[in-house]
């Protein structure tokens, strides 16, 4: 019966049935031997081999229905006791169709799912994490998604199943004739052992350290008597303010603390917005000037050695954009905080001598100096880039100017050096050049940016050591981290204000040429808006460094001379400005028919600030496909943190932002948003 029906063994247990007939087969080769040795021995193995077989041939026929029956009892109480404990297997686990609709789910999921799910329904109707749009779309491939169900964390993962493998579940389940493949969840409750992780990441403790940033300045304003007082009421604020928060707070130098929370405490602090830092200010005893902290915060999973290697990154960058603020540094990132005041102004120039001396060291052992500025070239990048020139002509060594394509405001400027027979041709070098001449041994010298991008060439910065930054805008988080000599100081006015001073350190009793004076001094005009903005007593030394050296007014005015059509055009940008929130002017210049849009935006936003009332102004151009904001203020409004925002940057009053498209209503937008936030937060 079970032959007529076409059940017969097969694989291992088929092999396994048949060993009677390989041993019958060696049984008749050892007769065959015995009787040719033995004719009397022979005939008996024989007969003994006739009656083996028959046996076992007849247990074999008549055994065999009774055995494949039970085979068969077999393989379905073991198939349903797979069903039975794929059914109760705690692990919630569902057959989807390829439409996403369940097929078949086990007693735990449908718990958790809870009474009302039917198996019709789309598992994307109870988690919508689950939908056709993380479905695994080759076979064997596995997707995992995330989701939060009832309070409960689950880890799904998914599995495609093509529909010619599901034989066995076909036995118990319909499955539609046009489906192609299944797809198999199963769920992870992951929701203690989420628990167990953030409570473990909680308790990583973050290092700090904290320094009096204008420490100096605040001692040398207040009678000695009172000194000690001060820095008493200092040590308590810090004090009390991180023990709310469980931290410890140990005084390593006059003016430096370190400090160590955990990080669920650390939470409150950002929560907090770091207070601190305006508490700080009340404390006076009749200092002139309000004391201001830099504080840098280090996080690492790595080790608590890696998180205060963070914290020193942290308190470099706080201190690098001026003080008064705090950075926290983690695997992921540099966030800030604060930085609302300008940094305070030093009188020494103590440190501009050192970095003279250290340059002239790098200059002296390099075979040529390359300097460049930033893209779109302004008179201080400009300016800065032709102190740095002389200063290398100065120590006996060539150097190029990296300029490609002058922007008009400097254009006139480029054009006097060109064609002046006293400076060579070859002053002014294409990055394309400069590319040709870099080698290990010349150097790179940076002046008025800190960001590779914004560089005139980035790639020179990768094809030497020997590379130098000076700069006088706030670090951000993507600033050259390469350089063997960085200078960079916040306070200082204009690029052109630090390589004057440097200047009159690199050789002795150094002379500038007249064009050059005049043109280190027209940077100076540009950035302090006629010595207006971020002026210092060191600006005005630097100023009359330049007057000395035989800086012309005249000519120096002449270049800033507009032509009618930038002078309409500006006027067009003011005229149609927004005022929104009745304090903060927003101005479009679309459509300008003009060189430099963007030089014209920054002067609009420079004029828009004269306006009662106004305490930032933006002002949003056009060029070459993509928009640019030039962003001002006085002294009210942090506009630097706000650009930062946008992925830009620059200084407290003077900063600017760039993006890569041509929505200008789009920018404007997310100007308004940022003030709206900025509003919100309490950072204006």
């Amino acid at each position: 019966m079970s032959e007529k029906q076409g059940i017969h063994l097969k694989g291992t247990l088929k092999l396994y049935m048949q060993w009677p007939v390989a041993m019958s087969a060696v049984l008749i080769a050892m007769t065959g031997w015995i009787y040719y040795t033995d004719h009397k021995a022979g005939l008996v193995m024989a007969v003994c081999l006739v009656f083996y077989i028959a046996i076992t041939g007849m247990l074999y026929y008549y055994n065999k229905s009774t055995l494949m029956r039970a085979l068969v009892e077999f393989a379905t109480q073991y198939g349903a006791m797979q069903n039975r404990l794929l059914k109760e297997l705690e692990i919630p686990y569902a057959i989807l169709l390829e439409n996403g609709k369940i097929l078949w789910m086990n007693d735990e999921l449908e718990a958790i799912l809870g009474g009302g799910s039917r198996l019709d329904a789309s598992l994307s109707r109870y988690m919508r994490e689950i939908n056709r749009g993380i479905f695994p779309k080759e076979e064997g491939q596995q997707t995992q998604v995330e989701l939060t169900f009832e309070e409960r964390e689950y880890v799904a993962k998914l599995r495609r199943i093509p529909v010619r493998e599901a034989g066995g579940i076909q036995t118990t389940i319909a499955i539609p004739v046009e489906s192609e493949y299944l797809i198999a969840v199963y769920l992870e409750d992951v929701t203690e052992l989420n628990e167990y992780i953030q409570a473990n990441e909680e308790q990583r403790l973050v290092a700090g350290l904290i320094y009096i940033d204008n420490y100096d300045e605040v001692i040398e304003s207040i009678e000695e008597v009172r000194q000690s007082l001060l820095l008493a009421l200092i040590d308590r604020k810090i004090n009390q303010y991180f023990a709310k928060v469980n931290g410890i707070v140990k005084k390593v130098e006059t003016d430096k603390y370190f400090i160590v929370l955990a990080k669920e405490n650390f939470k409150l602090l950002e929560e907090d917005r770091f207070s601190i830092l305006e508490d700080v200010k009340s404390v006076n005893v009749g200092n002139a000037i309000p004391v201001t902290l830099g504080i840098g915060l280090g996080i690492s999973r790595e080790g608590y050695s890696q998180s205060y290697s963070y914290a020193r990154i942290a308190i470099d960058q706080a201190l690098a954009r001026g003080g008064d603020q705090a950075v926290i540094k983690d695997c992921s990132g540099i966030t800030y905080y604060g930085g609302k005041r300008e940094m305070t102004s030093k009188n020494t120039r103590v440190k501009a001598r050192v970095k003279a001396e250290a340059l002239r060291e790098y200059m002296m052992t390099s075979d040529y100096i390359l300097v460049m500025g930033h893209k779109m070239t302004d008179v201080d990048s400009l300016g800065a880039s032709i102190g740095i020139y002389r200063a290398a002509v100065s120590v006996g060594k060539t150097a190029h100017i990296v300029l490609n394509e002058p922007a008009m405001a400097v254009r006139s400027l480029h054009e006097d050096y060109v064609r002046n027979e006293d400076y060579p041709e070859d002053m002014f070098v294409t990055s394309g050049e400069a590319r040709e001449m870099a080698n290990e041994n010349s150097m790179v010298v940076v002046v008025d940016t800190n960001r590779p991008q914004m560089t005139e060439c980035p790639e020179l910065l990768l094809m030497t050591k020997n590379i130098v930054v000076l700069d006088h805008h706030r670090q951000g988080s993507d600033n050259i981290d390469n350089a063997r000599l960085s200078y960079i100081e916040p306070y200082a006015s204009s690029a052109c204000e630090m390589v004057s001073e440097i200047l009159q350190y690199i050789a002795e009793d150094i002379k500038l040429p007249a064009m050059e004076a005049s043109s280190m001094f027209a940077g100076m005009l540009v950035d302090t808006n006629n010595f207006t903005n971020r002026t210092g007593v060191r600006t005005f030394e630097a100023a009359a460094f330049l007057r000395r050296c035989g800086a012309d007014i005249p000519y120096v005015r002449k270049i800033f001379r507009d032509d009618m059509d930038s002078y309409r055009a500006k006027a067009s940008i003011i005229s149609n400005a927004e005022v929104y929130r009745r304090q903060f002017a927003i101005a479009r210049g679309e459509n300008l028919k003009v060189d430099s849009p963007t030089i014209i935006g920054a002067q609009a936003a420079n004029e828009l600030l004269d306006i009662d009332g106004i305490r930032a102004a933006f002002v949003i151009t056009i060029y070459n496909g993509r928009c640019y904001v030039s962003a001002r203020s006085i002294d009210e409004v942090n506009v630097q943190v706000l650009m930062e925002k946008l992925g830009g940057g620059g200084h407290m009053n003077m900063a600017g932002a760039q993006f890569d498209h041509t929505d200008v209503s789009e920018v404007v937008y997310n100007i308004k948003a940022q003030i709206d936030k900025m509003i919100e937060e309490g950072d204006i």
